[in-house]
């Protein structure tokens, strides 16, 4: 990937951040919900960008990705503005762009979930571009339904709901990455990697269904068999993967994944409680949201954007800690104080320029030059 777009990228994801901020700036509340920006700027438009970059394997840009990536962000600014029916349009297009692309790389029809031989990896990242066009489709029908048609009525089919749903196909694409690095040992390793596949995809959709018809007990039930299953695949990656300057990064990964699975129960459980309000827990949402949009989700689209350029002259145990401490601490409290907010940008700006711009493909391996991955 050129510097240039890296420079695009960087932007769009200090523009994300910017607007998850931007509320405490303003002198009065405004009828806009700026999070729609904050999550599609950092979902959609650049991490769905970076999975078609990855996804055509081309080394360079496509005029395929640039459009994708135009017409998000003409899709996020429209809907944060309620203006729909371009949206539905856009919808479309942008279905069509990521539907090219993985029948191009893959099929038109899945076979390959159903092969047991067939490498997860791979299955993995079909998943995740299958996952962003249906995610785009079912957007645009809850837009139809929600807008104009009025057939459904639920509280939690609404549009932030599938908002926030395109985080999946990145969460896809980051397992992909994990399971590519491991190494083969043997048929029941083999197993332990497809019961992983089905039940990060099985679990989420079932999840997600839970959400909207709002039954509580279930949700802790799918979202404790989802820990498991991240535990599983923590362990098969520190077992099996091999020991590349990418492995310590999605180490660090995984424990944001984990993290975010505990506070996510953690959520549900206090929803069950009668003194439950949602803005008596907006803090445990925060740290949620952060620690899945900024820490786990990172992890892979970094990886992704310097794929070729590994291992980079960095120090990655301090990197890492930078990571933490934005994402876990600081990031948040810029939720609710000013000055926190600046200090955060600035921090993940720093994290950022480091991770896109640290020059690669060192030839010597010393303490000051790449990397430990302790």
């Amino acid at each position: 990937m050129s510097i240039q777009f890296r420079k695009v990228l960087l932007i769009l994801m200090l523009l994300a951040l910017f607007f998850a901020f931007l509320s405490l700036f303003l002198p009065e509340p405004i009828h806009y919900n700026f999070n729609r920006l904050h999550i599609f700027l950092f979902n959609l438009c650049t991490g769905g960008t970076i999975l078609l970059y990855f996804s055509e394997r081309q080394g360079q840009v496509s005029k395929k990705v640039l459009l994708f990536l135009a017409l998000s962000i003409l899709y996020a600014v429209l809907a944060f503005l309620n203006i729909y029916m371009p949206v539905l349009l856009i919808t479309i297009a942008l279905c069509a762009i990521v539907e090219t692309v993985r029948i191009k790389r893959f099929s038109l029809f899945p076979f390959d979930f159903f092969k047991p031989q067939a490498p997860v990896s791979e299955k993995f990242h079909h998943a995740a571009l299958l996952c962003l066009s249906l995610g785009l489709l079912i957007s645009g029908l809850v837009i139809i339904n929600n807008q104009y048609l009025h057939v459904i009525s639920l509280p939690k089919l609404n549009l932030d709901i599938f908002f926030l749903g395109f985080s999946f196909p990145l969460s896809l694409i980051t397992m992909s990455l994990i399971y590519s690095l491991m190494d083969d040992k043997g048929a029941f390793i083999l197993i332990l990697k497809n019961i992983g596949f089905w039940n990060v995809n099985l679990g989420v959709i079932i999840f997600f269904l839970f959400i909207i018809f709002q039954d509580l007990m279930p949700q802790v039930v799918v979202t404790s068999i989802l820990f498991l299953t991240v535990i599983m695949i923590f362990y098969l990656f520190v077992t099996l993967g091999r020991e590349l300057q990418q492995k310590a990064f999605l180490i660090s990964g995984i424990g944001f994944l984990l993290y975010t699975a505990v506070t996510g129960i953690l959520y549900i459980i206090f929803e069950l409680m009668p003194w439950y309000t949602p803005a008596k827990l907006q803090w445990l949402l925060n740290l949620h949201a952060f620690a899945s949009l900024y820490g786990w989700n990172l992890c892979g689209l970094a990886i992704i954007c310097r794929y070729n350029d590994f291992p980079l002259k960095l120090h990655s145990k301090y990197v890492i800690t930078l990571h933490w401490t934005t994402v876990i601490l600081i990031a948040p409290l810029g939720s609710y104080l000013r000055f926190f907010s600046v200090f955060a940008t600035v921090c993940y700006f720093i994290l950022l320029y480091v991770i896109f711009f640290t020059s690669g493909k060192t030839h010597a391996i010393t303490d000051g030059e790449t990397v430990a991955l302790t």
